[in-house]
């Protein structure tokens, strides 16, 4: 019951974080110099009363707090309005449309950080000496890493030079795919499509990599340091004691440095979402991400609010779901 009364609160708690999003926003939207009408039509000179006109049917000659509340009413309805540049496009379809590639990047990066935050965390508290410092570098150094760079590098040495994977795009445009879901590698199963998936998985390689090695970092340092603890516990030595196998100690070591390193994978989620506009941008990735950043070159004010809310709410969510899973790993935890 206390965990069902937690999720409740935490579902509330929603709300005002999605609020107060929303507002700034508004707000910065509104600061940034450029107009939605001349940014979407492409010129400079409209004459005034063409420009009046679009701006009247558009909605935007409207006092500022008369937007900000229609807007947020629809948000309750669960309507995030039309496209200020497409007329008659709901912003719900784009951003329907675009998720589904972002998550897939998303879900691809992490496992890749996971994986490389493991196997170098690990390696670190196990061996000790010179291993756990050159780790403990590649921690650094990877976490500072900036994903355009490191996105143009990866390029360059396999894409240009090596000719071995694709450098930009998400599927070979000589390649028909069936869209079912929208995620690209689901999508060639459930088809039947070997020639697809073969194309999605050369092209998803390169824009994971580059987001999973940049968050790898984190997850190096903090699998070493608890997992060092851990190794080092009254609990691990009493196993010990009892004639266990490294192995088995290690593992249940590993057990017990899950929680901080739960709590880690649900803040990163927020900084996957975030890096995958900068990896989307790089690689020509047509994801949320590009969608937003080309909305907000074009000021389309609703896209903007409508995408920006929607990542509230999936990180938010996706906050709460990891503090169950504590209570799960954990049982010592009640809320």
């Amino acid at each position: 019951m206390s965990l069902l009364r937690y999720v409740a609160v935490r579902s509330a708690l929603i709300i005002p974080t999605v609020l107060v999003l929303y507002t700034v926003v508004f707000i910065v939207m509104r600061v940034l110099p450029g107009d939605p009408v001349r940014a979407a039509l492409g010129v400079h000179y409209i004459p005034p009363e063409e420009l009046e006109e679009i701006r009247s049917r558009l909605g935007l000659d409207e006092p500022l707090y008369i937007q900000y509340f229609e807007y947020l009413a629809g948000i309750l309805r669960g309507d995030l309005g039309e496209s200020l540049v497409f007329e008659g496009r709901s912003v719900w379809s784009d951003i329907i449309d675009r998720f589904p590639a972002t998550l897939e990047l998303a879900l691809a990066g992490s496992l890749v950080s996971i994986a490389i935050g493991f196997i170098t965390g690990g390696l670190a508290a196990l061996k000790g000496g010179i291993v756990d410092r050159l780790m403990r570098v590649y921690g650094i150094i990877a976490y500072t890493l900036f994903i355009p760079w490191l996105g143009l590098m990866l390029q360059y040495i396999f894409s240009i030079r090596l000719g071995l994977l694709p450098s930009g795009g998400r599927i070979d445009p000589r390649v028909g795919l069936e869209e079912v879901t929208g995620f690209y590698l689901v999508d060639s199963i459930i088809t039947g499509n070997p020639h697809a998936f073969v194309s999605t998985l050369e092209h998803l390689i390169l824009p994971s990599l580059t987001l999973g090695i940049v968050l790898s970092g984190a997850y190096t340092r903090i699998v070493r340091v608890h997992l060092s603890e851990a190794l080092r516990s009254e609990f691990s030595i009493a196993y010990r004691a009892r004639g266990l196998r490294e192995s088995a100690v290690f593992i249940h070591a590993l057990r017990n440095s899950l929680v901080p390193i739960v709590t880690l994978m649900g803040l990163q989620f927020a900084l996957l979402l975030g890096g995958a506009i900068l990896t989307e941008t790089t690689f020509s990735w047509p994801g949320l991400g590009s969608f937003l950043v080309e909305r907000v070159m074009y000021r389309d004010y609703t896209a903007v609010q409508g995408a920006v809310v929607f990542f509230a709410v999936i990180v938010s969510v996706v906050s709460m779901v990891v503090d169950v899973i504590y209570a799960i790993i954990d049982p010592r935890i009640r809320y």
